[in-house]
């Protein structure tokens, strides 16, 4: 008489995106997230991946890596002090842009998440932790407040991948956020 294997729990994958231009000041936020991110551990099936400006490759990351979960860090301007750190879940479906609009060129981190979520991608939970900027005009390197809330930033991030480690992600289809 057989026995069935026992049951393994498949493991969860989430893309750690950073985003961002290193050449517009605290645009680079989230490259230089990712980079520091990059060289600790995080948990089997966490994948760290600098995109800088590569909205396209973000969308086909996100097409073909088969995650359960995404964040997405970036600098995000929402009127609060500069260095302010926000966690949000992403309603890709309240900015779907119309099909003509998108191309290579104007791949916001807005447009990837629609466009992924329009060509079919299943909805999986996307957060993005955004940093407001004090700067994003033509410049090398972070200001110091915005560079001060990258250790702020990482934890938070921790703190997200721990949510997503004990919850059922694609059931609840939420991530709870700080």
């Amino acid at each position: 008489m057989r026995t069935a294997a026992p049951k393994r729990e498949a493991r969860r994958r989430v893309l750690v995106a950073g985003i961002g231009n290193i050449f517009l000041g605290d645009d680079g936020f989230g490259v230089e997230v990712a980079r520091r991110l990059a060289g600790e551990p995080l948990g089997e099936g966490v994948d760290v991946v600098d995109f800088g400006i590569r909205g396209v490759h973000l969308a086909y990351e996100l097409l073909d890596g088969g995650y359960d979960a995404a964040i997405l860090v970036d600098a995000a301007a929402r009127g609060s002090a500069p260095g302010t750190l926000c966690a949000v879940e992403h309603d890709a479906a309240s900015s779907l842009p119309e099909a003509a609009s998108v191309d290579a060129h104007t791949l916001t981190p807005d447009a990837v998440l629609a466009w992924v979520r329009r060509v079919g991608v299943p909805a999986v939970p996307i957060v993005v932790v955004g940093c407001e900027p004090m700067s994003t005009e033509e410049s090398m390197g972070l200001s110091e407040v915005v560079a001060a809330a990258i250790d702020p930033a990482i934890g938070m991030i921790r703190d997200l991948l721990a949510q997503l480690a004990s919850s059922d992600c694609r059931r609840e289809g939420v991530i709870p956020c700080a």
